[in-house]
């Protein structure tokens, strides 16, 4: 059941959605998105919607992940930071896909049931527990930052751990609600604006001081 729904997904969503990288095609069909969900939800976990994991917390719906996913262009000698992972499943397809993958999450109970569920994950994996805004410095720079959610300012914290040549991809809710790309080239940031997603914001940023755009 699982399998045929995962495969619908990926053709009815994924494809559809002008996403035909066969890395991310085949990351996100190996990975079973209905372990990462409570059971209640299990019946939306290959659902065209986000799906409620904790308060605050959601796995992103099937389209907007893999088009951010084809906007990050991860590489198999990438180093990813996770941001707001949740319950890890887009730590496990990043995983599939890159060199390392540390996995952010502020809440000691979904940083419980991350680390349970990657345990036996394909891939480098592991589990932080820190707050989201503060990224992992001991552990950058990044070759990609992948923020699980919309926010509405991207924080100078997390830019400061792009390695030269990092991207970093999120979801801005600034009256619209579009995907943006952050690129670190020549140790300067530029930005730029690439589809339409309406995700839910992300708990764990607000506005202050040190915030850019």
């Amino acid at each position: 059941m699982s399998e045929s729904a995962r495969f619908n997904m990926v053709e009815a969503q994924i494809r559809t959605s002008n996403v035909t990288d066969p890395r991310i095609l085949a990351a996100i069909s190996a990975v079973a998105r209905e372990k990462f969900v409570p059971s209640a939800a299990r019946a939306l976990a290959y659902a065209d919607v986000p799906v409620a994991v904790a308060q605050g917390r959601y796995l992103l719906d099937p389209r907007s992940f893999a088009k951010l996913l084809n906007l990050a262009q991860v590489t198999a000698t990438d180093r990813v930071l996770d941001v707001g992972c949740a319950t890890g499943y887009s730590s496990a397809v990043m995983a599939r896909m890159a060199a390392e993958v540390v996995a952010l999450e502020q809440d000691a109970d979904l940083v419980r049931i991350a680390s349970e569920l990657l345990a036996t994950a394909v891939g480098k994996v592991e589990v932080v527990q820190g707050g989201l805004i503060e990224g992992v410095k001991g552990q950058g720079p990044f070759d990609v930052i992948f923020v699980n959610g919309a926010i509405e300012q991207v924080p100078e914290t997390l830019l400061a751990q792009l390695a030269e040549g990092g991207r970093l991809v999120t979801v801005i809710k600034d009256g619209q609600s579009r995907a943006w790309l952050f690129l670190k080239q020549n140790g300067k940031i530029g930005q730029r604006p690439d589809f339409d997603a309406d995700v839910p914001l992300l708990a764990g940023f607000k506005k202050a001081m040190g915030f850019i755009f």
